[in-house]
């Protein structure tokens, strides 16, 4: 579950942004990840329907299969590194046919064994009717299949996330008209949208109204900050970067061209003595305004990276192609802030959420050297030369973010383009193809360091292909817990539309009208044991399933969910002689009318294997 957006620090020399709309977003994010995920593990209300050979009931050593609610359990690698990689050729185009031992991959170049290797495309699955009205039997064995169309039922979510803390009142305003027209032009009937901006006060969560999605945009306005309102002199204020380079890294030219601007507002009186004095008083100066910006830019860039981990949350419990764009000018990391960005790229990896950033300055050209005639009041002329490099390498500097979470998610970062609207089309067309590396950390310490990570092909001069995958990761602080990330995994493959086939199962779904405002939707699963991994103690064959079900909206919103546990401890003649049919679970729903997703996903503890159906149905 996502934590909320730090609080910032307080301080009566930076007004922070209007509380209850900051803490607003962080709850609202917080409500819907945790409404849907606790309300999923918490509920488990299958009714279950006996089968003819094994004995289903209460524990005792003569059942054979019995099911009680329980938080599921599963092994798993708890230091799996996952890499995502977009390959493509000469012409730009997402290469397709490459398989795990076509890549080489170097953790600090270490070459590392890769344990996973998957192949994600943003196609969805289209999502069939397999419903039947009340009245018709719903058959265990095979029950009829609906030849009602494809519902419109949303697959794919994109949240627009506007970094309004440190975007200018003339990109803001360029890039918000640029995505309005987009959205204009270009909302797909399957596309749900989002609006969220870094200070948390403007949000619509997912909606296809394209109203709503204008009258958000026309909200948005940029938060002005004490670190750019400031009229102190020098003015401008030292930038977050250079502010950066004094406090934390002791540089000492930094310092030096902080000081000259300093001297230049206040020229010291003739006189050696008194030159020192102001000499040192403007250094003392310089280094608390440092002090005072890198204080505002931290508490920035936690504004930014807080919402931006809330916001992977909120998209991850969306069933279907899920993405974020960044419309930012970039923003400057600290070391103190690598971790953070480690985690948000771990969480956006893990939940399939492509992050594309749009640097929003457009054409970025850096200023020229700054001259006598052009430097502002008080600022002498080698600290306006001093100021305008470390300007460009804080420009220079804020792109990386953009970059690296672009990279380490397979998305794309559009930048030193006017065209926004173009960059726009881009960042919608996601790779075709993105292959995910897996590796497994030995004897690694838990001291946070980054490790930087490295992917080569090997064959690659053969085709000319350019790779863009994850730069590296931070190491965790402590043990991660093997049960939770269990968990993480199957509600991944809940919130997904991804079918999975490892185990047999059929679904089937009936629904009843009670009255013109209520129903009840009936779920019959089907799971085929006879062919799990079942770990054999004395006389039996153990083995344990998890089955989850969960409701969505049209627009994707969990609606319900239901969890079961099915211990199985077979005798040798109870397994060879089970039914092809399986063993037979149904739930129930109580819902509206309306159109609705219901997603299967059952799990096994021996084998870890998982099956993931889909299913639709439109109440009328």
């Amino acid at each position: 579950m996502p934590t909320s957006i730090p609080d910032p620090v307080c301080s009566t020399m930076h007004p922070r942004p209007p509380e209850r709309k900051s803490e607003q977003l962080s709850g609202f994010l917080h409500r819907f990840w945790a409404g849907g995920t606790l309300a999923l593990l918490a509920h488990s209300s299958f009714a279950q329907t006996p089968t003819p050979s094994p004995q289903i009931g209460a524990a005792s050593p003569q059942t054979e299969i019995t099911t009680h609610d329980a938080p599921a359990t599963f092994r798993s690698g708890v230091n799996l590194v996952l890499v995502p990689v977009v390959v493509r050729d000469r012409a730009g185009h997402a290469v397709a046919n490459l398989q795990k031992d076509d890549f080489l991959l170097f953790d600090r170049s270490k070459p590392q064994v890769i344990t996973k290797f998957s192949i994600e495309t943003p196609a969805t699955p289209v999502v069939s009717a397999v419903s039947e009205p009340a009245g018709q039997a719903l058959s265990p064995a095979s029950a009829p299949r609906s030849s009602t169309p494809p519902l419109e039922i949303a697959t794919r979510f994109v949240a627009y996330v506007f970094d309004d803390v440190h975007l200018s009142v003339a990109d803001l305003g360029q890039s918000r008209q640029a995505v309005t027209r987009y959205l204009s032009d270009s909302l797909e009937a399957v596309t749900r949208v989002a609006i969220f901006t870094t200070s948390g006060r403007t949000t619509l969560d997912f909606s296809d109204d394209r109203q709503k999605l204008r009258e958000t945009l026309n909200h948005i306005q940029p938060w002005v900050s004490f670190a750019n309102t400031s009229q102190d002199c020098p003015n401008p204020a030292i930038p977050y970067y250079m502010a950066d380079l004094i406090v934390n890294q002791n540089n000492q030219q930094a310092l030096v061209a902080a000081t000259a601007d300093y001297l230049a507002c206040n020229p010291p009186p003739p006189g050696t003595t008194q030159q020192q004095a102001a000499q040192q008083q403007a250094q003392s100066l310089a280094q608390a305004s440092a002090q005072q910006q890198l204080s505002i830019g931290d508490q920035e860039t936690r504004y930014a990276t807080g919402v931006l981990r809330d916001i992977v949350g909120r998209i991850a419990v969306m069933p279907g192609s899920r993405s974020i764009v960044l419309v930012s000018p970039g923003f400057y990391l600290t070391i103190d802030h690598r971790i953070d960005e480690n985690d948000l790229m771990e969480r956006a990896i893990r939940a399939n959420v492509t992050i594309n950033s749009l640097d929003a300055r457009g054409l970025y050209i850096p200023g020229p050297e700054a001259d006598a005639s052009q430097r502002q009041p008080g600022t002498s002329v080698a600290g306006a030369i001093s100021k305008s490099q470390y300007q460009r390498d804080s420009a220079l500097a804020n792109e990386d973010v953009m970059a690296e979470l672009a990279d380490a998610t397979g998305g794309t970062f559009f930048h030193n383009n006017n065209d926004l609207r173009e960059g726009l089309k881009r960042l919608a067309a996601q790779p075709d193809f993105i292959y995910v590396l897996g590796f497994s950390r030995q004897n690694l310490k838990f001291d946070g360091s980054f490790h930087q990570l490295k992917v080569t092909l090997k064959n690659p001069a053969g085709a000319g292909y350019t790779l863009q995958a994850r730069r590296g990761y931070s190491a965790p602080k402590h043990a991660i817990d093997p049960e939770e990330q269990a968990r993480d995994e199957i509600r991944e493959a809940v919130y997904s539309r991804e079918e999975l086939h490892d185990i047999p199962v059929d679904l089937n779904l009936q629904f009843f009208k009670s009255s013109e405002v209520q129903a009840k939707l009936s779920v019959l699963a089907r799971v085929d044991i006879r062919n799990l991994r079942y770990r054999k103690v004395s006389d039996r064959n153990n083995d344990k399933l998890t089955i989850v079900s969960g409701v969505f909206d049209r627009n994707g919103n969990f609606i319900s969910g239901l969890e079961k546990i099915v211990e199985l401890r077979l005798r040798d003649e109870t397994l060879a002689k089970l039914p092809a049919s399986g063993i037979n679970i149904r739930s129930t729903f109580d819902l509206t009318p309306g159109s609705y997703v219901l997603r299967l996903v059952v799990r096994d503890a021996e084998g870890q294997t998982m099956a993931a159906r889909n299913g639709a149905v439109q109440i009328p």
